[in-house]
Order: C-alpha cells, then sequence, then structure tokens
C-alpha cells in the first residue's frame, strides 16, 4: 500500500510518499509560497531531486503538482495516480474527535469551531482538506489527530481546576499534541531497548516544544495543554502563562484581547524574550557574545524543560529512557548538556563526549547512568502513513 502524508501550513504543502509493504519512503516534496506568482516546488525521488517555480494557486493544486511529479514518466515513483491508496494527514485539533478519522464535513466543522485553539493549524488543515475532497474524490482522506495518543492521560493530569461544566460542555481539560512524534519515539526506544515497560520522558524540542511521559508506551502527561501554544516556551509563542496578566495589559497598552493573544501566539516565547530571535541556533551565538537577552532565553528555555523533567519523574516513578529529538533536541549539545546537569541526585548522567559526537540514533548517557539518554531522530510522517492505512483496511 502507498501512502502519501502530507503536512500543511497556510501557505504551504510538505509531503512524504511510504511505500508501507517495506516501510520504505518513495519520495519527499513541498510547495512554499502557496498563492504567489512564484510558488517554490521540490521534489526528491531516489537520487534525483528538482526544485522549480510556478504560480501554485491554492493547496489543492499544490496535490496536483505533487501527483504530477510523482507520476513523472521519467522521474517518477508511480505509474499512475491510482497507485495511493490514501493521504493521510498530521492534524491538529478536533476535541473530542480525536484519533485516527476519515475527513468528514462533521470533522472538519468540529476543526473549524475550534479554530481559536489551533490558530496557525486548523484553518488551512480545514480549507486544505475541502478543496482536496473536491480535486481528488478518489482518493480517501484520513486525518491523525495530533491529540490522539494522549487520549490514555488519566483525568487528574488533565483536568484545570476549573468549574466542571468547562471541561464537560466546552470541552476545556489538557489534550497534548506532538502525538505523532512522542508515539515514533516511545515506539522506537522500546524496539531499541528490547523493552515494552519502559518509562520515558520524550522530549520535542523544535520551532515548537513538548514533553511527554509515557508508561509501558502509554501517555500519561504532555505539556502541551488546551492548545499548542501552553507549555515549554516555543520559538515565538508564550508557553505557560497566567491569563490574569491580560487585564492588566490591556489597560497597560491600549490593546484589544486579540491583539494581546495575537501578540501571544506570534511575538512571544524564545523570541520575545530574546528579543533577537525564536531560533536556539542564532540564540546559542549571540549569547556566546554576550547578548544578555538570547542568555536569558536559553536560560528560561531550559528552566522550563527542567521542570517538566522533574514533574515526570514523579508521574513516572523515575525513568528509565530520556530521549531527545525535533530540531533542537537533535542538534543542540548545549541545550541536552544544560537539561541534564547536577542530575546525578535522580538517576541521570550524561556523558559530555559522546553529547558531542551524536550521529544518528546516540545513546548520550554515562555507563553508570540509571537513566539511558538517547539522541534520535522523530518520523511523525511512518506513523500517519500507518494509521491513515489501517484506517481504510
Amino acid at each position: 500500500m502507498k501512502v502519501l502524508v502530507a503536512n500543511l501550513g497556510s501557505t504551504s504543502f510538505k509531503y512524504r510518499l511510504f511505500d508501507l509493504s517495506s516501510d520504505v519512503q518513495l519520495a519527499r516534496g513541498g510547495i512554499d509560497r502557496i498563492g504567489s506568482a512564484e510558488s517554490s516546488c521540490q521534489v526528491e525521488i531516489g537520487d534525483y531531486s528538482d526544485t522549480a517555480t510556478r504560480h501554485i494557486p491554492d493547496h489543492a493544486a499544490a496535490v496536483k503538482i505533487c501527483l504530477e511529479q510523482l507520476t513523472d514518466a521519467e522521474h517518477g515513483c508511480l505509474g499512475a495516480v491510482s497507485e495511493v491508496a490514501v493521504i493521510g494527514f498530521k492534524t491538529v485539533f478536533a476535541g473530542r474527535l480525536s484519533g485516527v478519522r476519515v475527513v468528514n464535513e462533521e470533522l472538519l466543522a468540529a476543526m473549524e469551531e475550534l479554530s481559536d485553539i489551533a490558530p496557525a493549524h486548523n484553518p488551512p488543515y480545514v480549507k486544505a482538506m475541502r478543496q482536496l475532497r473536491e480535486a481528488c474524490p478518489e482518493i480517501p482522506l484520513v486525518a491523525a489527530l495530533e491529540t490522539g495518543f494522549h487520549d490514555t492521560i488519566p483525568l487528574a493530569n488533565r483536568s484545570y481546576a476549573v468549574p466542571a461544566a468547562w471541561r464537560t460542555d466546552y470541552q476545556v481539560q489538557r489534550w497534548g499534541f506532538h502525538g505523532a512524534s512522542h508515539r515514533y519515539i516511545t515506539t522506537r526506544i522500546a524496539e531499541i531497548l528490547g523493552r515494552d515497560d519502559l518509562r520515558v520522558i520524550s522530549c520535542h524540542l523544535g520551532g515548537s516544544n513538548s514533553l511527554c511521559a509515557a508508561k509501558d508506551g502509554v501517555s500519561l502527561a504532555n505539556s502541551l495543554g488546551m492548545s499548542p501554544q501552553s507549555g515549554l516556551p516555543h520559538n515565538n509563542r508564550v508557553g505557560d502563562f497566567d491569563p490574569f496578566a491580560l487585564p492588566v495589559l490591556m489597560r497597560a497598552t491600549g490593546k484589544s484581547l486579540a491583539e494581546l493573544l495575537e501578540d501571544l501566539a506570534n511575538k512571544s516565547g524564545l523570541l520575545g524574550v530574546s528579543g533577537l530571535s525564536g531560533d536556539v541556533r542564532d540564540l546559542e551565538e549571540a549569547a556566546a557574545e554576550g547578548h544578555a537577552g538570547a542568555q536569558l532565553a536559553l536560560d528560561v528555555f531550559v528552566a522550563s524543560i527542567r521542570q517538566y523533567v522533574g514533574a515526570y519523574l514523579t508521574v513516572l516513578g523515575g525513568a528509565d529512557a530520556i530521549v531527545f529529538t525535533g530540531g533542537i533536541g537533535e542538534n543542540s549539545q548545549l541545550i541536552r548538556q544544560q537539561v541534564c546537569d547536577n542530575m546525578a541526585w535522580a538517576g541521570i548522567e550524561l556523558d559530555t563526549e559522546l553529547n558531542q559526537k551524536v550521529d544518528g540514533e546516540t545513546k548520550i548517557s554515562t555507563a553508570g547512568s540509571a537513566t539511558e539518554i538517547w539522541v534520535l531522530q522523530t518520523n511523525e510522517e511512518i506513523i500517519v502513513a500507518r494509521q491513515a492505512a489501517k484506517a481504510i483496511s
């Protein structure tokens, strides 16, 4: 079975094509600046790669281009579009409609209703999936909700201390996100260690960040709450924040609630603290040159990660493995080092030399560390591909 996995942004479409008979990635590509006169179209199929500029008016047209690339007579890997059994989407939020679902109007309506919770994700996904249902009616569409892996979180760990009706009637609770990534990490570390009874703290650190506490492959807690704006600081999103600061800011700045929420969603996080950048690479370089704002942003980020690590050691009763993944988790020696500093009391000891030589799947804990520390590359797309294939089987 061949499955196309789509990852959408408001003006972007990225994809990977898998042959699930052997879990092989056949192709990958993407289109940026959708809607502009000069959309960038990239594709990689085996040893072949190409980048071109075209006018791509919408996501439906982007998928058409993708399918043209995949069925190209000279470089393609498909004989016909009909070989694509299903398109799977790494969809973010639809409230109680969690898990893996064939895309229908009920799901799309729920995503629209809850767009305030995921304003950067839900609107483009709804728009694109509607376009694709019309443009490619012969291909089933499946949404793998990012909240699905966290459906197992106990009520004690997912309930806010708010009036009960807010949760039961209005779906106000900690939902958790990055489900595909945390599912992959907990599955892969179990394969590596040959155990299915692990206590794992999965650290997905990138443009968007979250920690997950999983036991026996089951999620028990996630740092992201009602929305992807919560939990750890993100590149430009606030993370945890006291809502009672909002009326103070409204009076002091004259800004409306909507304007402040925009600031919290796009001008905060590491960017807001540093006043420089939301990219950890930039911040590490600037901090090394004495930039105080960059150093503070890194300190705030590390402190938040460590607080959640400590909390999740309590949730799990210790940890057999801590895994770093995502763009920051895989590439920042500094962040990994500082998160694990002075944690020997908890049985967590990072090997400084191994931490500097990460290459692929790498164990970076000392021989005497009670908790193994690993760096793994996540693969959210293969998880979505498997889930999409199962949904239509």
